[in-house]
């Protein structure tokens, strides 16, 4: 792609455009994984809206950070990160959100929205989806390592990564 890439933090006026973005992203990686009655359900841009509008607006999340990687004025992904949710966690923060089109994978949107909202020093966790061998990859590549945790969400097996903390399988 010619265009230049930015990656800035996400602004509530952002919010139709991240929710557009989360809709496709899933689309394009969990069917399959997750029922077409989720992933095609004609109110879920609206539910990804008041999602992040509360992610962006309300006290409660102040600790979150948000990014957008927006190319030519389009958001092409997102991110965020925020305190770590799991009970007992050792790490200091759990990235919780990381999406990019398809069709942006290797521009480096990814990597660069990771570093917008993920400081390269803190211990770090997040949960991806197994299957997601692209995904599992790109964590790897930027450092994570598998602890052998596994769950369910929403239908989806997930297994927990970390980075920057020691950890014993």
């Amino acid at each position: 792609m010619s265009s230049s890439l930015t990656v800035r933090p996400a602004r509530v006026e952002d919010v139709t455009q991240m929710a557009r973005v989360i809709v496709r992203c899933w689309q394009e990686t969990y069917r399959g994984l997750m029922s077409d009655a989720v992933l095609d359900d004609p109110g879920l841009p609206a539910a990804r809206e008041r999602f992040w509008t509360a992610a962006l607006t309300d006290e409660r999340y102040r600790e979150n950070r948000a990014a957008v990687a927006e190319r030519d004025g389009e958001l092409v992904g997102v991110a965020m990160s925020g305190p770590p949710l799991d009970a007992g966690a050792t790490w200091a923060r759990q990235l919780y959100v990381l999406y990019v089109y398809a069709a942006d994978h290797g521009t480096g949107a990814g990597p660069a929205l990771l570093e917008a909202v993920v400081d390269a020093q803190e211990p770090v966790a997040l949960w991806v989806a197994d299957p997601n061998p692209r995904a599992q990859a790109f964590y790897r590549k930027h450092g994570f390592v598998a602890d052998g945790m596994a769950r369910v969400e929403d239908g989806v097996r997930e297994i927990r990564m970390l980075r920057g903390m020691r950890h014993s399988r």
